[in-house]
């Protein structure tokens, strides 16, 4: 029983320290935490569909698709349509975009990523493999993509 209370307990302390980062970061530039990943996530892709999109950034192509429209009107990215296959949209970043992920602070609070960057390699493997186990036993139970983000949908 107490381990369960500690295991929740751990991932309720998690949640605010994200919680917490992604309001700090919505003061700073204006964007959600998801919004950012989507937009590092676009410019590391180059070139990939919303399909291709959502399933790296563990959302609903529906839910991603909001989160374009959005960033869309802001003038943060474009879609553009394909030359060689007029049904596939792709996404490019726009001048505005680019700046924006270039001016934003980290998707993790700086102090965290310090501490974590001191650690040994291995020990940044093991919590990275410790807190993606942790996230496949949560979606175990669900249909389709992770909505790990789906608070912020309506970023």
């Amino acid at each position: 029983m107490y381990m369960m209370h500690d295991l929740y307990l751990a991932l309720r302390r998690l949640q605010r320290a994200t919680e917490i980062h992604a309001k700090r970061l919505g003061r700073h530039s204006g964007l959600t935490p998801i919004q950012l990943l989507i937009m590092h996530s676009i410019q590391a892709m180059g070139e990939g569909t919303l399909g291709d999109l959502a399933k790296k950034v563990s959302v609903s192509q529906a839910t991603l698709s909001t989160i374009i429209d959005r960033l869309e009107n802001r003038d943060m990215l474009q879609r553009i349509r394909s030359k060689s296959d007029k049904r596939k949209v792709h996404l490019a970043l726009s001048t505005k975009g680019l700046a924006a992920i270039q001016a934003e602070p980290a998707l993790l609070p700086a102090e965290f990523l310090d501490r974590f960057g001191k650690l040994a390699d291995w020990e940044q493997l093991m919590m990275l493999a410790s807190l993606q186990r942790v996230a496949g036993l949560l979606e175990a139970d669900q249909h389709g993509p992770a909505e790990l983000f789906e608070s912020e949908s309506a970023a």
